[in-house]
């Protein structure tokens, strides 16, 4: 049992049906600890936030620019959750980085790239809702502007879940958020989990049906990323 009274479930989570590599844990940290993180979001000094048109965010362990990061120490409520994801043995790295974003229903984020600003793997954790994860080819690759036509497959992330992402899931694909009210779950969605959601089984996904979610709560995501590139101020006296 680890420090943080959090089980961290067995690895066994590789998602198939995708390039190499994604893994998915359901119920990755507890109500508890959920509620924990969103107090401490939910606290952090109004001047912590970046409002963006959106949507709006906050930034920790230190803003990361082409030319490298200046670092700041993360706060413990942080390092923890660096701490049981790594304790997953699923990163290679140590977490330096996290990204909290705020989505309110109905709001989204466009397709992108991470970039080369972050070692390639990156690990969500969802509070407070789930949402749908689309994945698109990369634009650059293919020549199109067409979304629509680019679109691969999505993922529903659970809230309380973890997802990593590395390797060619990383690199070779965009990923976004629509915008929207409610979300349709339909045969492209990824059946990373053996539930997918207490509303939504598996029988429904294996069928040609689709089943609506509501999205009536504020999401917020830890984006956990490593930026290999960072100094320190020096002082000089």
């Amino acid at each position: 049992m680890n420090r943080h009274q959090n089980k961290i479930p067995d690895v066994q989570n590789i998602v198939q049906s995708v390039p190499n590599t994604a893994y998915y844990i359901p119920n990755f940290i507890t109500e508890q600890k959920e509620q924990f993180l969103l107090n401490k979001i939910y606290k952090a000094p109004k001047t912590k936030w970046t409002c963006l048109s959106n949507r709006r965010l906050q930034n920790w362990g230190g803003i990361p620019q082409p030319k490298g990061m200046l670092a700041e120490k993360l706060p413990d409520w942080l390092t923890e959750c660096c701490e049981m994801i790594q304790s997953t043995n699923l990163v290679n790295k140590t977490p330096n980085h996290v990204l909290v974003n705020e989505y309110k229903p109905g709001q989204g984020i466009m397709p992108h790239k991470d970039g080369p600003l972050y070692y390639p793997t990156v690990a969500t954790i969802s509070l407070g809702s789930h949402t749908c994860l689309d994945f698109y080819d990369d634009v650059y690759d293919h020549g199109s502007n067409d979304l629509n036509s680019r679109y691969k497959f999505s993922f529903l992330l659970e809230r309380r879940s973890l997802l990593i992402l590395k390797d060619s899931m990383y690199e070779d694909y965009l990923h976004g958020i629509s915008e929207r009210q409610t979300d349709q779950i339909h045969q492209n969605f990824i059946k990373n989990s053996p539930q997918i959601c207490d509303c939504v089984t598996k029988t429904a996904l294996l069928s040609n049906e689709k089943v609506s979610l509501q999205r009536e709560n504020t999401r917020l995501s830890l984006t956990i990323r490593f930026v290999p590139k960072t100094f320190k101020l020096k002082f000089v006296s």
